[in-house]
């Protein structure tokens, strides 16, 4: 029963994608934005929903729990979870498909000054936050300045890339629609109302995608036996960064390469930044070992990809080999 609820729960997710990708094309061609705002704002935010509630809903409503420090664990897990697992496996799988089709040397063309600016906030805010694990639990003042400069970064990253979008779109790098909308072929007449309509039920049939997605994984770890925080590390972010494996597969599939990639970007400063921020203001976050050494291989492989990106070098899909050693290294550690 739970095998067939998981393969229910992943073809709701993959219907979700596309009915959102789809959407989310023709609404940045609508609003004349570019690519990168586009996959890096609009796509990162709206597929981030599943494991912005995850935490939430385990640190805040832990009722159906034996123990509430359970729920936090759970939470802090999910929280650094996610940027892991975008960081290594998400880009590397998005880059192996390309590799798949093109060839492993053939070249990924996203807008290589949002990539850069999206790593390179990431790369900051993330920092931070890793850095207030060692502050004491009783700095409650400085806690919440921290809290406070992660809400600011996001706030002002938004800003930034919302100004960077006006030139890009002169540049080539414009949102454009390349399939018509699929509520556009049953009665629907294309408009931004039904545009809206057809991105709406694509993000609820994401998040509830992924909702069943979580239930069917907390079940079969169950039989697992490992401690909640082991459990939410390596199982629950996979079930949460879903949407931007799938949206970055089907745009990468259709030579996006600033939505595929800029979708994972974003979502790693809106999980670097907003995420570690109702860790630190709901928990003790404190530096645990298996903590400390997803936090320590997100840095690595986020940097790499900086550093990379920093050269000038041609994005290739083998690059991204590194990013999948490292996630591998990290569940071969940890399981």
């Amino acid at each position: 029963m739970d095998v067939i609820l998981l393969a229910s729960a992943l073809l709701l997710i993959f219907a979700g994608a596309e009915l959102f990708t789809n959407a989310l094309e023709h609404m940045g061609h609508r609003l004349r934005i570019s690519d990168g705002v586009t996959g890096s704002i609009f796509a990162a935010v709206g597929t981030a929903l599943p494991e912005t509630m995850v935490p939430i809903i385990a640190i805040c409503f832990p009722d159906g729990l034996h123990n509430p420090e359970t729920g936090r664990e759970v939470g802090i897990g999910a929280i650094l979870g996610a940027p892991l697992m975008l960081s290594t496996l998400s880009l590397f799988l998005i880059a192996a498909y390309a590799g798949i089709k093109r060839g492993w040397h053939s070249s990924l063309l996203p807008e290589r000054e949002g990539l850069l600016r999206d790593l390179s906030w990431f790369l900051l805010a993330f920092g931070l936050s890793v850095l207030t694990l060692f502050l004491p639990h009783q700095q409650q003042v400085a806690r919440a300045g921290v809290v406070f400069m992660l809400v600011l970064f996001y706030f002002f990253y938004v800003l930034v890339t919302l100004r960077a979008s006006a030139g890009l779109g002169a540049e080539g790098h414009g949102a454009s629609a390349e399939s018509p909308l699929h509520l556009q072929r049953t009665a629907f007449q294309a408009s931004l109302f039904v545009t809206l309509i057809q991105m709406a039920a694509g993000l609820a049939g994401i998040v509830y995608g992924a909702h069943l997605f979580v239930n069917g994984v907390e079940t079969l770890a169950g039989w697992l036996g490992a401690p909640a925080l082991i459990i939410s590390l390596l199982l629950v972010p996979i079930a949460t960064e879903l949407p931007e494996k799938i949206n970055g597969i089907l745009w990468i599939g259709r030579n996006r390469d600033t939505l595929a990639i800029g979708n994972i970007t974003g979502a790693l400063v809106f999980q670097g930044s907003l995420l570690p921020a109702i860790g630190i203001s709901l928990t003790s976050w404190k530096p645990a070992p298996p903590v400390l050494l997803g936090a320590g291989l997100t840095l690595l492989a986020a940097g790499y990809l900086f550093l990379i990106v920093r050269s000038g070098r041609e994005l290739k899909p083998v690059h991204f080999f590194f990013n999948g050693l490292c996630y591998l290294a990290y569940f071969t550690i940890l399981s």
